[in-house]
């Protein structure tokens, strides 16, 4: 069974970075895709970053692309995701999430189908 612990959020200033770490546990082949969506207060879930590491490929949500990059630490079993230029619009909770995902990523809106999430983490972002 795939586990998730998100950590790294806290509060910044407009253009700061943060650095968001995931650390997972569980059998790999439940875990081929991974990514991060996250919810602000009264708002719907948005996909952010997603990746197919059985494969290659990943994907950003537009408002997003350019600033965020994913990426995984294998000998870590840790997923990153490093937020550079931050905004107050990205503002949320963050939450890891994990997927079997035997075939693959083909949006980032499939992070919102995946089964496994984490506990999340708050980012907040004043102007």
């Amino acid at each position: 069974q795939v586990q998730l612990a998100e950590s790294g959020g806290g509060s910044v200033q407009a253009g700061g970075s943060l650095r968001l770490s995931c650390a997972a546990s569980g059998p790999t082949y439940e875990r081929n895709c991974m990514g991060w969506f996250r919810q602000a207060p009264g708002k719907e879930r948005e996909g952010v970053a997603a990746a197919y590491f059985g494969g290659g490929g990943t994907f950003y949500a537009d408002s997003v692309q350019g600033r965020f990059t994913i990426s995984q630490d294998n000998a870590k079993n840790t997923l990153y995701l490093q937020m550079n230029d931050l905004k107050p619009e990205d503002t949320a909770m963050y939450y890891c999430t994990a997927d079997p995902c035997l075939f693959g990523v083909f949006s980032v809106d499939n992070v919102l189908t995946f089964i496994t999430w984490g506990q999340g983490t708050q980012v907040t972002v004043s102007s």
